[in-house]
């Protein structure tokens, strides 16, 4: 905890789309795999973004479980989670991200289904763990087909782009949710419920436009093999050059890499987790205003991240972004600790602020991250090497609750104060430790 859509008419045969200046948005909003990529996460964003809505209020008045109940499956689910992207992203390699990614959205179909039928709690820890597993599967197979469907020279603003699309989609769904919510009636869960796992097989239309480059296969950069200009499958013809690869988990610096990225990443716990609980138990400012900051940040997110992902496509300028990115966020966690024992009024002018900071943390230190996952990553093992980015983050989302209640809220302002000097640690070590990734960056295999 943690992360494409095409066009309708096919895409023209072999040539591929043409490398835009960084930051070119009317050219990205042109670009037909953009669009396509567009299309099939404003699809599935919306259909995650309903689920969020009602998840748990058909958990607990649909389904009857405790908070308790729901908390330990969703503990363990988070667990399993952590284990999905890596092998998932060996097999994006191996398969093809499109292959593996169409049978993640049948999967993920299917066990999301399964909420608005089950009827044990055995079942129901099951599906949590089906759904969250699948969902960290699939963003370490996405990040995969980014690799080899964005050009390198556009990938970042891409992202940006795509990451912007993404919130609105879940703003969306989550507008429809609150309509669900406030019909308040079984039927109409399950029937959220299950419009949500179609949303994961009407992604896979979009996905067939996506055509995909494959370095193991030597083919030229920006080249599609022949299955993806019929849009079919994009496994490589034929096996890669023999040889042993270096492998993403015996890559030190950029384990190293990894785990700075994961820290600045718990930033979303932050948002979700640790501020909502300051705000409600520790602070006097009003609990509707809890709505109103994930609002803020979410229309924030849309209106700043492609800005924010403009003429990050470097190395180094990753690595300042990131940086910036990660010094904001500690200064949102000082800001939020200066919430307490305030007039309400007072406090809530200071949770805005934070919030604010933190967003503007979220964008840059994103826009930072993305360049490096891939750029210090070989082409050939991008999935692998994405699977490892992603295992960092799952890791921080399964464990930053845990850490956030019992090491931070309860210790007050010397809590906040603590976390934010972890935040700028980890922002401030990151340059040095990409500059040793990128001299140590795995070449080809033989």
């Amino acid at each position: 905890m943690s992360t494409a859509p095409p066009s309708s008419s096919p895409l023209p045969p072999p040539a591929p789309p043409r490398p835009r200046p960084s930051g070119e948005k009317p050219g990205l909003v042109a670009d037909p795999v953009v669009r396509s990529l567009g299309l099939l996460i404003v699809v599935n964003a919306t259909g995650n973004g309903l689920f969020l809505a009602i998840s748990t209020l058909w958990f607990t008045r649909g389904l009857g479980y405790s908070t308790s109940q729901i908390g330990l499956a969703l503990t363990l689910a988070g667990l399993c989670g952590v284990l999905a992207a890596y092998p998932a992203g060996r097999s994006a390699d191996r398969y093809g991200a499109k292959r593996v990614l169409a049978v993640l959205h049948v999967f993920q179909a299917a066990a999301m289904a399964g909420f608005a039928l089950v009827d044990t709690y055995p079942a129901f820890v099951l599906l949590a763990c089906g759904v969250t597993t699948g969902s960290r599967a699939n963003a370490a197979v996405r990040g995969a087909l980014y690799a080899h469907s964005l050009p390198a020279a556009t990938r970042t603003p891409a992202l940006g782009l795509l990451r912007a699309v993404n919130n609105a989609g879940i703003g969306a769904g989550a507008a429809l949710g609150a309509g669900v919510a406030a019909l308040d009636h079984h039927v109409a869960y399950q029937a959220a419920i299950l419009a949500d796992a179609l949303t994961f097989l009407l992604a896979l239309l979009p996905l067939r436009a996506v055509p995909v480059v494959h370095p193991a296969t030597g083919g030229s950069a920006g080249r599609p093999c022949a299955a993806d200009r019929t849009g079919g499958s994009d496994r490589p013809d034929s096996p890669g050059p023999p040889g042993r690869r270096p492998g993403a988990l015996r890559d030190r610096p950029y384990l190293a890499v990894t785990a700075l990225n994961a820290i600045v990443n718990m930033l979303y716990v932050v948002l979700e987790v640790a501020l909502p609980l300051w705000l409600a138990g520790y602070t006097s400012a009003p609990r509707p205003l809890v709505g109103v900051l994930l609002v803020l940040n979410t229309v924030l997110v849309v209106a700043l991240q492609v800005r924010a992902s403009r003429g990050v496509t470097e190395l180094p300028a990753a690595a300042r972004a990131f940086r910036l990115g990660g010094l904001l966020t500690a200064l949102a966690c000082v800001t939020a600790a200066a919430a307490a024992h305030r007039a309400p009024a007072a406090a809530t002018v200071i949770l805005l602020a934070a919030v604010l900071l933190l967003t503007l943390g979220e964008v840059t230190s994103q826009a930072g991250s993305w360049t490096l996952g891939y750029a210090l990553a070989p082409d050939h093992a991008q999935g692998a090497y994405q699977g490892v980015f992603q295992t960092g983050i799952s890791l921080t989302q399964a464990l930053g609750p845990v850490m956030v209640t019992t090491l931070v809220l309860p210790h007050g302002t010397a809590g906040w104060l603590v976390l934010g000097a972890v935040f700028s640690g980890a922002a401030l070590a990151l340059p040095p430790t990409a500059r040793r990734a990128e001299r140590h960056r795995p070449g080809p295999p033989p």
